[in-house]
Parts: structure tokens; sequence; C-alpha cells
């Protein structure tokens, strides 16, 4: 069971922990979001049934999430934000490179900045490029809404970089 659980969830170690990360706003809090929701996916393996491995997977992550900010809130009004540099600094002069990074953290931070709600569904369908159907069972919600939601969340962000 144990090398199953292996095949079905670990290549989806990243998409849970770019999910978390998202949703607690905190690189150790996600750390810690993530192992709770594997532990949580590896007592229950013997549970599922097939399917989308990464939107059940998805859905414990987003479950554990919610469940470590309900009991940090008050500690999330500290928080400070790690943004990582992406890609290779060696690739690019240190101008282009320190252009590109303040784009990704001003998206980033746009992205921070947007409700909850907007922002999961953000996150699942741009960044983890989960369809409509997959976000909509894991946040439970029905598919209208999902496209609501990142409807509204896509025209904040262009509004947003609009006043910028």
């Amino acid at each position: 069971m144990t090398q199953r659980f292996e095949d079905v969830a670990l290549p989806h170690i990243d998409a849970a922990y770019n999910v978390a990360r998202y949703l607690v706003r905190d690189a150790t809090a996600a750390d810690d979001v993530v192992q709770e929701a594997y532990l949580r996916a590896l007592r229950g393996f013997a549970n599922y049934r097939g399917g989308d491995a990464k939107a059940w997977l998805l859905a414990i992550v987003r479950n554990c999430a919610y469940t470590w900010l309900a009991a940090h809130r008050a500690d999330r009004a500290d928080a400070t934000i790690d943004v990582e540099a992406l890609g290779d600094p060696y690739a690019e002069t240190p101008e282009q490179a320190a252009a590109r990074a303040s784009d990704a953290n001003a998206l980033r931070a746009l992205i921070e900045r947007l409700p909850e709600p907007y922002r999961e569904t953000l996150v699942l369908r741009e960044l983890e490029e989960l369809s409509y159907k997959e976000i909509a069972q894991i946040t439970g919600v029905p598919i209208g809404t999902v496209m609501s939601r990142l409807a509204r969340a896509r025209q904040w962000l262009i509004d947003a970089t609009e006043r910028t």
C-alpha cells in the first residue's frame, strides 16, 4: 500500500505546496500544512477509490490549510511573505533578473491581496492548471461559482495592474 500511495500522491507534492503556500501565506506554515495533508491522505488512503489523485490530494491540502488558518488567525497579522527568486539567476543580467523578480513579486503581492475564495480559485486554475470541474470538486462549490470567482479574480488583477 505504501508504494501505491507514493505513486499516487508524491507526483503532486509541488502542487500541494503551491496551493498551501497561497492559502496560508507563509512558507513555513505551508510546509506544515502539506506534511499534515500527506499524513491525512496516507491514513485515509485505504478509502481512496481512484479517480483524479491531484484533485483528491489538493482537497485534503485545502482542508488542512483552512484548519491551520482557523487555529492561527491572530498570528497571521504579523506574517511576512517569503518570495523566492524564480529561474536561474545566471541566465540573465542582474538588471533583467531584478526586473523579472520585481514583476513576479508584484504579481504575487496582488494575488496575496485577493480575498481567499478568489485567490484559491485563481491559484488552482492558473498555477495548478486544474479544470473547472476539479476546482468545483475541491472547493465544494458549483462550477458556475468557480467560473464567477475566476472571472472576478482576473478582472481584479487587471484593474489593479492598470492602476499602477
